[in-house]
């Protein structure tokens, strides 16, 4: 679920999320094989982001960085369009997770 919640952070962080941005979310949920009630998780962090303090970068364990910073580049591309807040999202997570 740590994965499903920093990809959802990264949907919002230009404060909207756009139908192709939820469609890649909802994949990556099949793809985890997620249980009823943490589908219903994402859904929820889909209508309204993880809290910011749920979302801890020092907290990602050095075996799964690169998937975690894979699949937060596959977020902020997939409505096709990448806005500087964005950008600087993604270079401040990777900043974070190259410790």
């Amino acid at each position: 679920m740590d994965l499903m919640r920093f990809v959802c952070s990264f949907v919002w962080t230009d404060l909207q999320v756009a139908q192709a941005e939820r469609d890649l979310v909802m994949r990556i949920a099949g793809r985890l094989h997620l249980t009823e009630a943490e589908v219903r998780q994402v859904a929820e962090w889909l209508r309204s982001p993880p809290r910011a303090d749920d979302v801890d970068p020092t907290r990602v364990p050095h075996e799964h960085r690169r998937l975690f910073l894979a699949a937060a580049e596959a977020a902020i591309r997939a409505d096709g369009r990448v806005v500087p807040a964005e950008r600087d999202s993604l270079a401040l997570f990777r900043d974070l997770l190259e410790d």
